[in-house]
C-alpha cells in the first residue's frame, strides 16, 4: 500500500495569501474547487484538452487539471472570481460575454474568460486570426466560437481606445 505524502504550500489565491497542506498528487483544480470553493474552475476533460479549468498563474494561463497543487507554492493564482468588483459588479470582459451572447450553457466560459484576461492584460492589439489562435485551447459545444471571439476582440479594442462598432 502506497503512503500518501503531503506538503505545505503558500500561495496567493485571488489576492489572498493562503497556506494549505496538500496531497502531492492533487491537481490545482481539486485544490481550488475542494479546498477554496472556487467552482468557476470547471472539471472538464481532466487531461488539459478543453480549457474549462484555465486559471492565471503569475499572469499566465494554465490548465489547472494538469498542474499539480504543489507547483503553486509561491505563486499568484487568479480565477474568474477575482474579476468581480467590490460590489459584485462584472468586469468588462465578463459583461462583453453577456453583451455578445458568447455564453450558452456556460461550462466553458470561465476558462475562456481567463484566457481572455491574459490576452487583454498584455496590452497588445491582435488580429482576429491571432485571437482565434490564442483562444484555440478551448472546447465549446454550444456557441460556435464567433460570439466569444467578438467579445474578446471588442473588449481588446475598447481597452486600447479604438473605435468599436
Amino acid at each position: 500500500m502506497q503512503e500518501v505524502q503531503y506538503k505545505r504550500i503558500q500561495c496567493t489565491i485571488n489576492g489572498k495569501p493562503v497556506q494549505k497542506m496538500v496531497d502531492v498528487r492533487a491537481s490545482l483544480t481539486d485544490l481550488l474547487r475542494n479546498d477554496f470553493n472556487l467552482h468557476s474552475v470547471k472539471k472538464g476533460c481532466e487531461v488539459g484538452e478543453c480549457g474549462a479549468c484555465n486559471v492565471l498563474i503569475d499572469g499566465e494561463c494554465f490548465n489547472s487539471c494538469i498542474y499539480l497543487a504543489i507547483w503553486a507554492d509561491g505563486k499568484e493564482i487568479r480565477t474568474l472570481e477575482s474579476l468581480l468588483g467590490p460590489n459584485g459588479e462584472l468586469s468588462d470582459i465578463q459583461q462583453a460575454f453577456i453583451d455578445e451572447a458568447a455564453v450558452q450553457c456556460g461550462f466553458c466560459t470561465p476558462g475562456f474568460i481567463m484566457t481572455a484576461v491574459e490576452i487583454l492584460e498584455s496590452g497588445q492589439e491582435y488580429s482576429r486570426d491571432a485571437l482565434r489562435k490564442l483562444l484555440s485551447g478551448h472546447l465549446c459545444r454550444c456557441t460556435g466560437y464567433e460570439n466569444i471571439l467578438n467579445a474578446v476582440e471588442k473588449t481588446m479594442l475598447r481597452r486600447l481606445g479604438k473605435r468599436v462598432d
